[in-house]
């Protein structure tokens, strides 16, 4: 009862307070009734307790400022959208860049253990080369995944930036275009990673093709040694 009673003693004041700022003559600012209201509100104190009423100065904004700032949160979703895809292709572009060289590590090792290794041994490592061939391809195809999704990201963040200047949010713009910048940077360093271990790869192949193929020949060489007959290579 004595809470019913305090909260009614605290109503009443409300009331006393907004019929004081109703009655107040048109020639005065509402600024400063607005801030007598607010102190009367802060001042009322029930039982040693604050009476709080959840009263808020709402701002005029007009449709020009709430589309800029609109714009704004348009060109903050599409940034981080940005950093994310561009994370995302930059570490599917390292893994593959990776996998590259593990595959031209095992070339290499092949080629220079041709000619010296069992049939079981050879059978071996020709299963591991494919299996990492394997992983080679499967890696490509999530880059173009990821850089599918990164170049949208792109596109994206170069509308709202568009956007962002129409509507005279001049520092949206200016922000979003720098992630934009940042992110082609980026992803071009790694791009040139990528692309220097498929060159690398490639001339492992070319490698791998001469390498063998003068394996071959010497075999064909050494069996045709083998079947001349001996009397030709005897002195009458």
């Amino acid at each position: 009862m004595a809470a019913l009673r305090s909260a009614t003693t605290c109503f009443r004041l409300l009331r006393s307070s907004a019929r004081v700022l109703f009655r107040i003559p048109a020639v005065h600012k509402p600024g400063k009734w607005t801030n007598i209201l607010y102190k009367s509100i802060a001042s009322l104190t029930v039982g040693g307790g604050l009476c709080a009423v959840p009263f808020k100065q709402v701002e005029n904004l007009s449709h020009d400022s709430l589309i800029r700032r609109a714009a704004s949160l348009v060109t903050d979703s599409s940034s981080t959208f940005l950093s994310q895809t561009t994370l995302g292709l930059i570490d599917a572009i390292t893994e593959y860049s990776k996998a590259v060289h593990t595959l031209i590590a095992l070339q290499r090792r092949y080629l220079d253990s041709i000619g010296k290794l069992t049939p079981a041994e050879e059978d071996t490592i020709w299963q591991v080369i494919i299996g990492q061939r394997s992983e080679v391809n499967d890696r490509q195809d999530e880059c173009k995944r990821f850089e599918s999704t990164w170049m949208s990201a792109v596109k994206l963040c170069e509308t709202a930036a568009e956007a962002a200047y129409s509507s005279g949010a001049e520092h949206a713009c200016i922000t979003v275009r720098t992630n934009i910048q940042v992110a082609l940077s980026q992803v071009e360093e790694a791009q040139k990673l990528s692309a220097d271990a498929d060159k690398k790869l490639a001339e492992a192949k070319v490698m791998e093709i001469e390498r063998v193929a003068q394996y071959a020949a010497s075999l064909e060489n050494n069996s045709d040694e083998e079947e001349v007959p001996e009397a030709y290579l005897r002195e009458d």
